[in-house]
């Protein structure tokens, strides 16, 4: 069982960003309380949800630290509002669609004790139906990108050529990034390095805290020997106009960061052709729907509001 935050020697502070997370967030906290397995406290974050999250997250576990926020303000800077306050050996972040199972946060933090050149370690992810989540990924190339919108041929699509790295033994790899989903950082890389970018609203944050990490000498790791579930796209889901917009803005914010202009514009190009052609098969799916589908709807007025930026 989880050691509540009044104990003092902590291993971990969990952190858990929340934004309309009514439904899920429950079962995230609860598998705090099961199977932390180690000195925690955990630190629930919400970014002016409007739905019952607080209520729903107060009442699954009680001894959490909730700090409700007055305005949404992202990912990046609500998690740098709970980093703030963490007093544990290491934070771990951890999305309210993501579940610890047992051994999860114990088999992190022993890597990272074993480990003190590793800045950050990502575990092996599962779905709710336990069929594997990719979770140990390359810097976002520019032959990714192409196969985000031309996913051909489709047996490149779980290839180290489309940034998905794969363990050959089962033992630990290094890798440019996990997912934010779930990721143990080491409280001495965090001082380091620094906070998140405030400037990610929603994407791309553990990426680039991540690249920055490396710059500085620290190695990511994935770790297959530990596991955690994460549905995912939950939030996505609830406003996938606005995730995809997110997205688009992030990955331009990340490559202007680190990497060339010369990249910056072949991958503004490759994604507005992607875009591009994403609009007209929308636009060809809205002509043969009756009634119109609103999603789709919602989806081709995000990819308009894209492009018309990108002019």
């Amino acid at each position: 069982m989880a050691i509540t935050a009044e104990q003092a020697n902590l291993d971990a502070s969990i952190v858990v960003i929340t934004y309309q997370s009514a439904g899920y967030v429950g079962a995230c906290l609860r598998s705090i309380q099961a199977h932390a397995d180690l000195p925690t406290e955990t630190i629930v974050v919400d970014n002016d949800s409007s739905d019952a999250t607080l209520d729903e997250a107060s009442a699954a576990h009680p001894a959490a630290t909730i700090v409700p926020l007055e305005v949404n303000t992202g990912f990046a800077a609500a998690s740098n509002v709970g980093a703030a306050q963490a007093r544990g050996r290491y934070i771990l972040f951890l999305n309210p669609d993501a579940e610890l199972i047992d051994g999860t946060l114990p088999r992190m933090a022993d890597y990272l004790d074993a480990n003190p050149h590793v800045a950050a370690v990502g575990p092996r992810l599962v779905y709710g139906d336990g069929s594997p989540q990719d979770n140990a990924f390359a810097y976002p190339s520019l032959l990714m990108t192409w196969l985000e919108f031309f996913p051909r041929p489709g047996r490149l699509l779980g290839t180290r050529l489309n940034g998905r790295l794969q363990s050959r033994d089962g033992g630990p790899i290094s890798i440019t990034h996990p997912l934010g989903a779930c990721m143990l950082v080491r409280r001495e890389a965090w001082a380091d390095v620094g906070p998140f970018d405030r400037g990610f609203f929603l994407y791309c944050e553990e990426v680039d805290w991540c690249v920055r990490a490396r710059e500085r000498g620290w190695d990511i790791v994935h770790l297959p020997a530990a596991t955690a579930i994460h549905h995912g796209g939950r939030s996505a889901a609830a406003a996938p106009a606005a995730s995809l917009t997110h997205l688009y803005a992030s990955l331009t914010r990340l490559h202007r960061k680190h990497r060339s202009w010369k990249f910056q514009a072949a991958n503004l190009l490759i994604t507005l052709l992607g875009l591009a052609h994403q609009r007209a098969h929308l636009r060809r799916q809205l002509r043969d729907s009756t009634p119109p589908d609103p999603a789709l709807a919602a989806r081709l007025r995000a990819i308009d509001h894209i492009l018309e930026r990108a002019r």
